[in-house]
């Protein structure tokens, strides 16, 4: 059972403040969540642009690659070459007090090489940069994925307070204010009705 605020001014002008605080409250809660599920959108648009391009890399990238590997035999001894990725920083950016991750990866320079030339052939160059965009934009892929999940989360928390504030908070302060002003006014009738009954029988007396 909900404990019943106690009928006085005070408690009436607290209950209004909060009431009005409650209000302005959801409305920047159901402002955010609109920005939110905006910024949201406008990445899963680039989201499926960017996975678009990269099934079209790694296409063109296996058609050399299968190339390379029938003009120069398997190419395993040659993937050894390729060093560990360490070009990646990670930074943040912040929506609406939501941490985006910001992930950098230097491009490569297309004329670093590191396999001899000697050996290979124009097929695998082709490879090793269609490989080198599928990177690029793997990495921007996982990025834009990461935001997306972040802002998700944070889109339910959002509506899950501007729900409680709508449903539950702001309701119980239109009734406590409800019920406050009817008891303060039933007092005040009744101080009134007794005033007047004192004052006519000074009257009589008179």
């Amino acid at each position: 059972m909900a404990i019943q605020t106690a009928p006085t001014k005070g408690n009436l002008i607290n209950t209004k403040k909060s009431f009005s605080l409650a209000k302005i409250g959801f409305e920047l809660m159901d402002k955010k969540r609109n920005i939110l599920i905006r910024e949201m959108m406008i990445l899963l648009e680039k989201a499926n642009l960017i996975q678009g391009k990269i099934d079209d890399a790694y296409m063109e990238a296996y058609i050399f690659l299968q190339m390379a590997n029938i003009t120069l035999g398997y190419c395993e001894e040659l993937s050894y070459t390729v060093p560990v990725e360490k070009r990646f920083t990670l930074d943040y950016k912040s929506v609406m007090g939501v941490e985006i991750p910001i992930v950098n990866l230097t491009e490569e320079y297309q004329g670093e090489l590191h396999y001899g030339l000697y050996s290979t052939n124009s097929q695998l160059d082709e490879a090793r940069i269609k490989f080198t965009e599928v990177k690029m934009m793997t990495t921007k892929l996982a990025e834009i994925e990461n935001s997306i999940y972040r802002l998700a989360n944070a889109i339910k928390k959002t509506q899950k307070r501007a729900n409680a504030l709508k449903n539950v908070i702001i309701p119980k302060f239109e009734s406590d204010i409800k019920f406050i002003t009817s008891v303060l006014e039933e007092k005040e009738r009744e101080e009134f009705s007794r005033l007047k009954v004192i004052k006519g029988r000074g009257q009589k007396k008179c």
